[in-house]
């Protein structure tokens, strides 16, 4: 795996986490280079480590599990009582150094407490924090929330956390009660070493940074107030001299593909459609991380699904997120244009995979257990925000439609 060379503040995290097994939050505005550390961190850490994330999308991101996958929680709340653990599962678990999580930020409090007591209860080291594995997160509070329930089960919440947030849970309190005395988890709240990343990597306008800061913190003054609004309500400029249409990025799934269907329609030509090929259990649709059918034309505006890989050494020829147009489609090849140069794209192969504990060798693996074949495109006239999520674009519109989520 090919890896960026990371940054002094970058380099300082990691060796903070990989030095020491105290427990480490990494978090950071958009663009601060999280995703390249914890790639970083996986590629080169000596510990035995599995990575998981709190949704399928997320886990595929970072070549991991989903969290309840890997811990085999059962899904909803997680409540205080003995779980239900394979032989498996117990075996994996106890192997583990180092547990990564990321997008921890969608993690709600009960699920944290949850991950703190199957580690105890698999490594039968009930008395500490995670059973005694270190655990690494990595995510921005300020992007993404925990989905709260609904009924009863927000009601135990509110009865006994503070906050739905994974910062709020009892492991890192101590206040974890048991279940009727069958488990004694201590008294001691686990140790957490927070590291913000603060040099942003994407965007190098001091003003438009600083203006980015404010909005994050809600502290908008009156003249940002106004460099705000004089860009919205307002109509987006044509394209001019060849340039490509800007991208809309929208609230709902709907409104992305109805105007992505727009633009479509209107070229010339005929629609030619790549069938995914999909090999093993790879999960629902929703967590396909390209379309199933692709359909294309020639003068399509598509997003890239990933970095180029194709040069080793060399400079990318594209990144997630670099938009370009179709200009030809073969069979096995679709040919982009991006800034002026075209580039053949083949089909790239996404790997899902399961962790696995071989007691003959003492060795901890990463099988592959599932592959989405497609070509790394999306048609890219719109995206949802959602989706463009850790991307950079030039420019964008910004749909809000009817309304938009909030925290």
């Amino acid at each position: 795996m090919q890896t960026t060379p990371l940054s002094s503040e970058q380099t300082e995290v990691y060796e903070l986490i990989e030095g020491t097994r105290d427990n480490v939050f990494v978090t950071g505005r958009a663009g601060t280079g999280k995703s390249t550390l914890l790639r970083h961190l996986v590629e080169h850490t000596a510990k035995r480590v599995a990575v998981c994330a709190p949704t399928g999308v997320a886990a595929l991101n970072v070549g991991g599990q989903t969290i309840h996958s890997l811990l085999r929680l059962p899904i909803g709340l997680i409540a205080n009582t003995e779980l239900t653990q394979p032989e498996a599962t117990r075996k994996l678990l106890g192997a583990l150094d180092m547990l990564v999580i990321d997008e921890v930020s969608m993690v709600s409090a009960d699920l944290m407490d949850g991950i703190d007591r199957a580690l105890r209860q698999a490594r039968g080291r009930r008395a500490e924090p995670f059973g005694g594995v270190q655990v690494v997160m990595f995510g921005d509070p300020y992007q993404l929330a925990p989905v709260p329930p609904r009924g009863d089960e927000l009601r135990y919440l509110h009865d006994h956390y503070r906050s739905h947030w994974f910062f709020d849970a009892h492991v890192w309190a101590g206040e974890t009660p048991d279940a009727a005395g069958i488990i004694d988890l201590g008294r001691h709240g686990a140790t957490l070493h927070i590291r913000e990343l603060r040099d942003i990597h994407r965007q190098s306008d001091p003003a438009f940074k600083a203006l980015l800061d404010a909005v994050r913190h809600g502290r908008v003054t009156a003249d940002m107030a106004g460099v705000l609004n004089g860009h919205g309500a307002r109509t987006p400029p044509e394209p001019v001299d060849g340039e490509q249409p800007i991208i809309t990025l929208a609230t709902r799934n709907d409104a992305v593909n109805a105007i992505n269907k727009r633009h479509l329609d209107a070229l010339i030509g005929r629609s030619q459609t790549a069938v995914a090929e999909i090999n093993g259990d790879f999960g629902r649709g929703d967590a396909y991380p390209a379309d199933v059918e692709l359909q294309l034309k020639i003068g399509a505006q598509v997003m890239f699904l990933r970095n180029d890989t194709a040069g080793y050494g060399e400079p990318p020829r594209w990144v997630n997120g670099t938009i370009g147009t179709v200009t030809r489609i073969t069979g096995d090849k679709v040919r982009v244009s991006v800034d002026g140069e075209e580039h053949d794209v083949e089909p790239a192969v996404w790997e899902r995979y399961r962790y696995a504990y071989h007691a003959t060798t003492r060795q901890l693996t990463r099988d592959v257990v599932a592959e989405f074949t497609q070509f790394p495109l999306r048609l890219a006239w719109a995206v949802t925000i959602h989706k463009s999520q850790g991307k950079s674009y030039d420019r964008a519109v910004i749909d809000l439609g009817s309304g938009a989520f909030a925290l």
